[in-house]
């Protein structure tokens, strides 16, 4: 059974969209990477920090899922990191509308013993810094380092996170990160761009138009499933990559055929996560509904035609 390694914030989210609104509920993207993860079959543990507000339910729950805990630290005294944001009426944009660091702000990564040998590391959205610091940690290269970024590192700190991008094996960001990352607009442009910084592997989240996964001059296409109800995407990005990193992991093949498995389990728990607020719908998935809504993406994307 191969060993994950995530990390990123765990955290207190407050949200509204057109169909509601939220108190602090559990968010973070390493809680939502962490729990699109536990649905595969690997060891996997988290690399964060949390203040001792953070409740003990939340942490039960992780265990729940066979997410080892042990590096995530809780900081006597200190407060949780805390976002609150307000989305638009087409979901696609949304207003930051409070950002509190907290115990974020002074977060020393510790990678536990038993995952400094992970066979997959899933870097969350991160400081590049905290980013670099658990690479660092590693005694030896993962068979797959994954990281996720965002564009406020390439506007703040974009020495450090070129320094990152250049060991790692796979990044995800979505278009309009590829497009500042790169300078250009053209995804498969920008795709070949970022590749030459370091990463072997390109994956471009679209949101409900789906992903690209680009190696090389060989590109796949995800197709996002058309959904009746979306409630909330905040998370959708880490919980996709959640789910690109927990196949990878299980499967123990990194070929760029079986990332495109990936590439569609990582867009398939992310059709569920949208579904409700926060990590509600992420909480007691069942096989059968994973593997139903799997079915509908083979539906959705195999078919056969006549060529002359």
């Amino acid at each position: 059974m191969g060993k994950l390694l995530i990390v990123g914030t765990v955290a207190f989210d407050a949200i509204e969209t057109p169909f509601g609104k939220t108190d602090k509920i559990l968010g973070g993207a390493a809680t939502f990477i962490g729990l699109a993860a536990s649905y595969y079959q690997q060891q996997s543990a988290i690399v964060s920090v949390v203040g001792d507000d953070f409740p003990e339910s939340y942490l039960e729950l992780l265990k729940k899922k066979r997410i080892d805990i042990s590096g995530l630290e809780k900081v006597p005294g200190g407060k949780t990191f805390f976002w609150s944001g307000r989305y638009h009426n087409d979901l696609n944009r949304r207003d930051t509308l409070s950002t509190e660091l907290n115990v974020l702000a002074d977060f020393q990564p510790r990678v536990p013993e038993a995952f400094q040998y992970s066979d997959v590391v899933m870097l969350g959205n991160l400081h590049p810094d905290i980013q670099m610091s658990v690479i660092e940690q590693m005694p030896k290269r993962p068979k797959l380092s994954i990281l996720d970024t965002m564009n406020y590192w390439m506007d703040h700190s974009w020495d450090s996170l070129m320094k990152v991008i250049a060991k790692i094996d796979v990044i995800t960001i979505n278009d309009e990160e590829a497009r500042q990352l790169s300078g250009e607009y053209s995804l498969v442009k920008a795709a070949e761009k970022i590749s030459k910084m370091g990463p072997a592997y390109v994956v471009i989240k679209k949101g409900e138009n789906g992903a690209l996964l680009f190696h090389e001059d060989r590109i796949f296409f995800a197709p996002a499933l058309p959904l009746e109800n979306i409630f909330d995407p905040t998370g959708a990005g880490d919980t996709f990559a959640g789910g690109f990193a927990g196949y990878i992991t299980q499967s123990e093949n990194i070929s760029f055929e079986n990332m495109k498995n990936a590439v569609i389990h990582g867009s398939n728990l992310a059709s569920f996560c949208v579904e409700k607020f926060g990590t509600e719908r992420l909480q007691n998935l069942q096989p059968a509904e994973i593997n139903g809504r799997l079915k509908q993406f083979r539906e959705l994307t195999q078919f056969d035609i006549e060529l002359e």
